[in-house]
């Protein structure tokens, strides 16, 4: 059964939507590593350009985890950008940050293992950038415990594997919060259908053996073995 804390989440999601005020509540996007052999790149899905074209930067504790407590991940994680930042730090929420300490943030998140999600409001303005889990994000848990996967879109590319390259290692697996990849009996299996385009992947993997391709090229997608 749905938490109450859930709960209000999904019934503010599903009014917002049903008034066509947003399209999602929040969208995944790629570490910027993981693009770096992706040639056409959109600048504004990357952590690294949106708080660079952000007028103020400032960093919050992760309501999530704070409230699930599930885990022992990094809390000062999420960025709460101009206006909305601005309001925070009079409520004494967040706190002001340099383009640099954004950065070794984000540095850690991935260390991490957290995906990095932009996050809407309903007139469409990204006001917040946040690095989150599985087991405590209310927007990840509304997806993989709950199948309310309209509140969350996928980043605008997938992960692509070299199986010349891939050493069954699995450590890819470990790091997919989406269940794309699974280590079953020695072998690496990953579902491209299920990858939202975190990039996770791609900077665990000691082979270099996958890369980022726009989603578009799904088609061309080859792996070492999929499902």
């Amino acid at each position: 059964m749905m938490d109450a804390n859930l709960k209000g989440y999904i019934n503010r999601y599903d009014k917002w939507l049903k008034k066509n005020l947003i399209s999602y509540a929040s969208k995944v996007i790629p570490i910027g590593e993981s693009l770096d052999n992706v040639k056409h790149i959109i600048p504004s899905q990357q952590a690294m350009q949106i708080l660079k074209q952000a007028r103020l930067i400032t960093v919050a504790k992760c309501v999530c985890r704070e409230h699930y407590k599930n885990c022992d991940n990094p809390l000062e994680v999420c960025f709460i950008l101009n206006e909305s930042g601005e309001k925070w730090i009079e409520k004494g929420l967040s706190r002001k940050i340099d383009l640099d300490e954004a950065k070794t943030i984000l540095k850690q998140a991935n260390q991490n293992g957290l995906v990095h999600l932009t996050l809407y409001k309903p007139d469409h303005e990204v006001y917040a950038l946040c690095s989150c889990c599985s087991c405590c994000c209310h927007d990840l848990q509304l997806v993989m415990k709950y199948g309310k996967d309209y509140v969350l879109t996928k980043s605008d590319y997938i992960a692509r594997d070299d199986p010349d390259k891939c050493i069954q290692c699995g450590q890819c697996a470990e790091r997919c919060e989406f269940n794309a990849r699974k280590y079953n009996d020695k072998e690496m299996v990953y579902d491209p259908e299920l990858c939202y385009g975190c990039g996770l992947c791609i900077t665990t993997c000691p082979e270099n053996a996958i890369i980022m391709t726009p989603k578009s090229d799904l088609s061309l997608v080859h792996n070492c073995k999929t499902v």
